[in-house]
């Protein structure tokens, strides 16, 4: 019969000043909860919100709008644009005619 495997829980160690401990504690204690349960919850709420500042852009209502915009009706190529692909395209034998 197979043996199921249990997920071992990873261990975290940090070496804190007796200062801290004691206002991490106080704060658990307002909390009703563990100073471990405390640490986790809270290491877990800090690392979400620094993933989502740095991962996740939030617009204003008019810079949606705009973006939204932009990719329903995108401007043409200018000039510059229509060059380089002239440019491009001659190195590869054919030419884009400008319009």
């Amino acid at each position: 019969m197979p043996q199921l495997q249990t997920a071992r829980a990873a261990r975290l160690e940090a070496r804190i000043s007796p200062a801290l401990k004691r206002r991490l504690e106080y704060a658990a204690s307002l909390r009703g909860s563990s100073l471990t349960e405390f640490v986790v919850q809270s290491a877990q709420e800090a690392a979400t919100r620094t993933i989502r500042e740095n991962e996740v852009l939030t617009l204003s209502e008019q810079a949606s709008i705009a973006f939204a915009e932009f990719l329903l009706n995108p401007p043409g190529p200018n000039e510059k644009a229509m060059a380089a692909a002239n440019r491009y395209k001659a190195l590869l034998g054919k030419e884009i005619v400008s319009e």
